[in-house]
């Protein structure tokens, strides 16, 4: 279900001789994108008494993943030399946080003189559970000033010592130049799962290091349907959202639309031509939208007289003049009724706040730039100089009028100062990646934001991503080359998953046992999960290949598969015959097996997988940790009978421990989950 937030423009509240004059700190560009849904205007900030911009620079810790590897190892153990962190209370947050507690703890007792030490601890594969991996590059700090320290390894030797003693930690050992190898307590992974089945899945969201963040996606024109190019920006936007949510951050979901700009003249002049009485008309003047847009545009280049029309309709528009403004509000009415009949489909929230409403801000925030005296004259135009750029950010074009840096400058100003975000994050593909670069740099000059590499907040970060090609590697079109409409792509995926999984049903003598209900849900939940899957699985900055074929084969790394993989689980409890709720309470998990632990192991790090996505702003890294959990669990069905074994109650807890796992992925993949195959 979509919720969708409705609010007037900041521009309908507005007179039109209304002028904003307000101190801004400094300035900041984005470029074209859009976005949807508006919350309710808010009319301090209109009355210019805003307050300062409050920078928050909040310093970041990163720990980098490092895979390191070596021959010696020394089995150690000692008491430490400080008090334990608590981490056995600390049910929040990820294994490999709770583990850098630990590992910092015992650094800071290691070496009390180096402060800004920062553990780094990763996952490890080979030599153990997880490993820190700090050694080496403390011995290049200390070697040579007089350090009783031999070598790394016997800094690695320190640090295993030095750890408090804890109910998380089984064994510690030391290879080759100081790698800490950590094996996990067996009792203690068993224990974090039942705990997870018993308190809810949401105990082991990460915590990331912002409250608050702006998620920026989506985005189409006003008058233009929404096609397979707003694809990837609303998925991937959506599932940057989700996981941000998911670890505790409050997301404002915003919808930059495209619903101001000298287009409006053009469709709005277009509109009154063709249909006099057009407010009794209503929406069926319009009709598509799509190809009366095309009708103006091709009037508009066609005829000079019209453009001309069209140019004084704009100038109208932007006066306030009451008949421009109510035709303007109908166009946009109707184009957001068609956006969200998709996102309906699509099971995506978006808030709309579009170009319009930061229109108002936009004076101020150039007069602000200009005092600082970012702002130069260029051939008639305002624009900004950015250091090692070829080319200006323009902010005033030559006519005078704005474009999308100067809204992009206000709706920054707007996020930082008023909706006090630390993070914002805007998804567009990769091609305006320079606009974002020089945007970036601006806001950096004017003050706004620190260098990236202080690792301070608040900051912004441009999600990038590559096309949707055919199979003729060329962008996605239909056969008549043109762009494919976003809802007939998505009507194309359901009816091709109906018909597989009806031929399925029918090969297998068990259609009989689905409703036409069962048959419809199921269709969509696979059909518009394989489309959002195939996507999401591919790193964001590829371009990827766009096949039906593949993304609803059952075999691989499809969401078919991964959805059919769930009901599978969901059929091995369900033919057990025992209640589920029922043995959380009673049972207990175990990992005795070589393969029930390497499947615990999976689980528990599912919060640190989070973590990484939303630290790199990549979804495939979910979609990677998926994939692998239903492959780990297919190990273990294999060699660990589950109905009627001696381990049956531990083993159907480990079954629904995976499932609530996938669940949580799916969910944050956007992707509707199936219990029955």
């Amino acid at each position: 279900m979509v919720v969708v937030v409705a609010s007037p423009s900041p521009l309908s509240l507005l007179p039109s001789s209304y002028s904003l004059s307000f101190p801004f700190p400094a300035a900041f560009v984005l470029l074209g994108r859009r976005r949807l849904r508006c919350r309710p205007f808010d009319s301090a900030a209109a009355s210019g008494h805003l307050g300062a911009i409050s920078r928050r620079l909040v310093s970041i810790t990163k720990n980098p993943s490092l895979r390191a590897m070596g021959d010696e190892v020394a089995s150690t153990s000692a008491p430490p030399l400080e008090e334990a962190p608590n981490t056995e209370g600390d049910k929040t947050g990820s294994v490999k946080q709770l583990l850098s507690k630990l590992v910092k703890s015992s650094l800071r007792a290691t070496f009390p003189d180096l402060l800004d030490i920062e553990p780094l601890v990763a996952a490890s594969v080979k030599f153990g559970d997880y490993q820190c991996n700090n050694a080496m590059s403390l011995w290049s700090r200390i070697k040579g000033s007089g350090t009783n320290f031999k070598n790394p390894n016997s800094i690695g030797q320190a640090v295993a010592r030095n750890l408090p003693p804890s109910d998380i930690i089984e064994s510690t050992s030391v290879a080759g130049p100081g790698f800490v190898n950590i094996i996990l307590s067996n009792r203690w992974v068993s224990e974090r799962i039942h705990d997870m089945l018993i308190n809810g899945i949401k105990n082991w969201a990460p915590a990331l290091p912002v409250k608050r963040a702006v998620i920026d996606f989506s985005s189409p024109n006003i008058a233009k349907e929404m096609h397979v190019g707003h694809l990837r920006s609303t998925i991937i936007g959506d599932t940057l959202a989700r996981m941000f949510e998911f670890s505790n951050v409050e997301v404002l979901r915003r919808n930059h639309v495209g619903d101001w700009g000298t287009q409006f003249g053009m469709l709005i002049e277009y509109l009154f031509e063709k249909f006099p009485n057009w407010e009794d008309v209503g929406t069926q003047a319009i009709g598509d939208l799509q190809e009366f847009y095309k009708a103006s545009k091709k009037r508009f280049d066609d005829d000079p007289a019209f453009m001309e029309r069209a140019q004084q309709a704009v100038v109208k528009l932007q006066g306030g003049e009451a008949k421009y403004r109510d035709a303007w509000k109908k166009i946009c009415e109707i184009s957001r009724n068609e956006f969200d009949q998709v996102y309906q489909r699509l099971n995506v929230v978006l808030e709309e706040k579009g170009e319009s409403f930061y229109n108002p801000y936009i004076p101020s925030v150039l007069e602000e730039l200009t005092s600082k005296g970012l702002v130069k004259e260029s051939d008639g135009a305002r624009v900004i100089f950015i250091e090692g750029q070829t080319i200006p950010l323009i902010v005033v074009k030559r006519d005078g009028g704005y474009n999308y840096a100067s809204t992009d400058l206000a709706a920054l100003w707007y996020r930082l100062n008023v909706e006090k975000a630390e993070w914002i994050i805007y998804v567009t593909d990769v091609g305006q990646q320079q606009h974002f670069d020089m945007f970036f740099s601006a806001a950096r000059m004017a003050g706004w934001l620190p260098d990236p590499g202080e690792k301070m907040f608040p900051k912004t970060s441009h999600v990038g991503f590559g096309l949707v090609l055919g199979s003729d590697g060329k962008r996605f079109r239909t056969r008549s080359s043109e762009v494919v409409r976003l809802g007939e792509l998505l009507d194309e995926a359901k009816a091709r998953s109906k018909a597989e999984l009806v031929q399925r049903l029918n090969e297998n003598g068990k259609i009989g046992e689905w409703t036409d209900e069962e048959l419809e849900k199921t269709s969509e939940a696979v059909g518009y999960g394989a489309v959002k899957y195939a996507d999401l699985k591919n790193n964001r900055l590829t371009n990827y290949t766009f096949s039906f074929d593949q993304m609803l084969n059952d075999k691989g790394n499809t969401a078919v598969y991964l959805l059919y993989a769930h009901a599978r689980i969901c059929s091995i409890i369900r033919k057990s015959n025992k209640d589920i709720e029922e043995l959380k309470t009673i049972g207990s998990i175990s990992l005795n097996h070589p393969d029930e632990r390497v499947l615990g192991l999976h689980l528990i790090r599912f919060a640190e997988i989070v973590e990484e996505a939303c630290t790199n702003l990549l979804p495939n890294v979910l979609c990677e940790y998926l994939y692998n959990l239903s492959e780990i669990f297919t190990r273990f069905y294999t060699s660990c009978q589950v109905v009627g074994s001696p381990e049956e109650t531990s083993r159907l807890l480990l079954c629904q421990a995976t499932a609530v796992v996938m669940r949580k992925c799916f969910h944050l993949l956007g992707i509707t989950p199936v219990y029955k195959l």
